[in-house]
């Protein structure tokens, strides 16, 4: 008999296509018991409790696991990456998945479906959060409105319950009423009821008090341009060095510092002019007026260390800024000179009486011209970088573009162009270094504007508005880019992209008003001259380090010979 079994043992072993009795269960064999034995538990449980229902706790297999009332026993089901959909109503068909990361589509007790926001796989409840107060009388008032309705469903809403004002007695109640009830609930409370919830899941920031303001925003609020298809690049919104300038004029029609191209700044404080050099840091007093006389304006030469100032009794003097004597004195007007501007050897003056004197330096008969076209002071002139074209702004709101004559450095005739778009007096003005016929004008506080006109043809090219008085206008040597310096509110500096008139940034820190800024002779710092009796020096045009890093190594050095003949 032995033989025998060993043989039957053999021949199963041997049979590849019959059915293995002795290995493990087959995983649908496994899964089929399982929900039988799952479905005989659920029907004789449901037999047993047909007076009560049971309260149990199940995780719902939807994208945000969230915790639901079920009144099933969960069955085993392997996950799978799409959720499906189960009601409570329904205990013998349905059952509850495994969390997993696909969508789905629960029903609370109301079968209305809801979908969580997601979050983690727990759900603890905040104590520090929740306000019990408020939940107990959200519970009182949502199982008042039950009562008084049809008297079924469930008592629980997953929303917590809607803040109505409903009462707890039987007595109706009219909707105005009802209404009433339920404002001073939401008085009392501060809040809309019916957007609260009973538990809190996490703890928020208390809000702050209305009109409440951060002490702190303005640290936070430089707008320094961050567009790197612009073309931005770091802008210093720090004054680099700060001077005093004690007893300088408050006047917006004066112009009371000039930068030479010998890096000595020259700026009037009350009756006294006063050199400052940039490189060494040593400062000169050039000269004292006596009396009320005092300076209005200076200029200097554009080479050479020759200072022109125009003063209060009408006169223009020059002055040997390296022998610290001065060199003549001329006449021509007969107010106040509080403009000038230079073009080779002619001078060029403003006045108060309305018009602009050309003065040769060179000869004992200096006035060689006479303009007149303003009606008011003259408090703005430029000549252009080719000479060809000088602008002049007035208190009468006009800006005339002069024609040099026949070449000469010098304006004659009547105005080749005559803009009276502006609505306030134009003193900023300047000429556009890359573009010889293009002109910028800024006007005071009731026009508050930056205007670009084409000379060659008398054409209004771009109007930008401000918001405050424009005091002065420089274009950069370095970048295609406009700083303006303003007034009233903020008394900042703006710089500008051209033509683009895109602001870069706002360099703050004066507390009066810009009165006038100037440009250093490499032209990487502005100094600005503000009301509040101070200069500040501003690195707002330095060259960028990496692009000339660039154009340096870009230039390749020319071998020698020597080395071309060494091997």
């Amino acid at each position: 008999m032995a033989q025998f079994k060993h043989l039957n043992d053999l021949n199963t072993f041997l049979t590849m296509d019959g059915e293995n009795a002795k290995g493990p269960v087959p995983r649908w064999q496994r899964k089929l018991n399982l929900s039988g034995a799952s479905t005989s538990f659920n029907s004789s449980a449901l037999a047993n409790t047909s007076a009560r229902q049971t309260l149990s706790v199940s995780m719902t297999g939807n994208a945000n696991n969230t915790l639901q009332l079920s009144t099933t026993v969960n069955s085993l089901k392997t996950p799978r990456k799409n959720g499906g959909k189960g009601t409570a109503s329904s205990a013998s068909k349905k059952s509850s998945q495994t969390p997993s990361k696909g969508p789905t589509a629960s029903s609370n007790n109301n079968g209305n479906a809801q979908n969580q926001p997601g979050g983690g796989d727990r759900f603890i409840p905040s104590r520090t959060a929740t306000d019990f107060d408020l939940g107990h009388y959200i519970v009182k008032q949502g199982t008042a409105s039950n009562e008084e309705g049809d008297g079924g469903g469930n008592v629980e809403n997953d929303e917590g319950a809607a803040g109505g004002g409903g009462s707890t007695s039987n007595i109706p109640v009219s909707p105005k009423q009802s209404e009433r009830m339920k404002s001073l609930s939401e008085a009392m409370r501060g809040c809309d009821i019916s957007k609260q919830r009973l538990l809190a899941f996490r703890t928020k920031v208390p809000a702050p008090p209305e009109g409440h303001v951060n002490p702190l925003k303005a640290i936070y609020s430089v707008k320094t341009p961050m567009s790197a298809k612009s073309g931005s690049r770091y802008i210093p919104n720090a004054p680099e060095r700060i001077l005093d300038a004690p007893e300088i004029m408050n006047d917006y029609y004066l112009n009371l510092m000039d930068w030479s191209t010998d890096n000595v700044i020259a700026v009037a404080l009350g009756a006294s002019v006063y050199l400052w050099n940039a490189a060494t840091g040593t400062i000169e007093m050039l000269f004292e007026n006596e009396g009320n006389d005092h300076a209005c304006s200076l200029s200097w030469i554009h080479e050479g260390h020759i200072l022109a100032v125009g003063t209060s009794a009408g006169t223009v003097e020059l002055w040997d800024c390296e022998n610290m004597k001065r060199l003549r004195v001329m006449n021509g007007h007969s107010a106040r000179v509080g403009v000038l501007a230079w073009n080779s050897y002619v001078l060029c003056s403003g006045s108060r009486d309305g018009t602009i004197v050309n003065h040769d330096v060179r000869t004992r008969q200096h006035n060689i011209g006479v303009l007149q076209g303003h009606t008011q002071e003259v408090c703005g002139l430029k000549w252009s970088p080719d000479g060809k074209y000088l602008a002049s702004g007035g208190n009468d709101n006009l800006v005339h573009v002069w024609s040099a004559a026949h070449g000469a450095p010098h304006a004659t005739g009547e105005p080749l162009h005559v803009f009276n778009q502006h609505q306030a007096a134009i003193r900023a003005l300047a000429w556009c270094p890359w573009q010889p016929n293009v002109l910028a004008s800024g006007g005071g506080t009731a026009d508050r504007t930056i205007k670009f006109w084409n000379v060659a043809n008398g054409q209004l090219m771009n109007s930008v508005d401000t918001k405050s008085q424009v005091c002065g206008l420089l274009f950069s040597k370095t970048y295609k880019e406009l700083i303006s310096a303003h007034g009233y509110v903020n008394n900042q500096l703006s710089i500008w992209k051209y033509p683009s008139m895109m602001k870069q940034v706002d360099l703050m820190g004066h507390t009066g008003r810009v009165l006038q800024i100037a440009m250093s002779p490499d032209g990487s710092t502005v100094m600005s001259a503000g009301a509040d009796e101070t200069l500040r020096l501003w690195n707002c045009f330095a060259p960028d380090p990496l692009l000339a890093k660039k154009e340096k190594s870009a230039v390749r050095e020319k071998p020698s010979l020597l080395k071309q003949s060494l091997r």
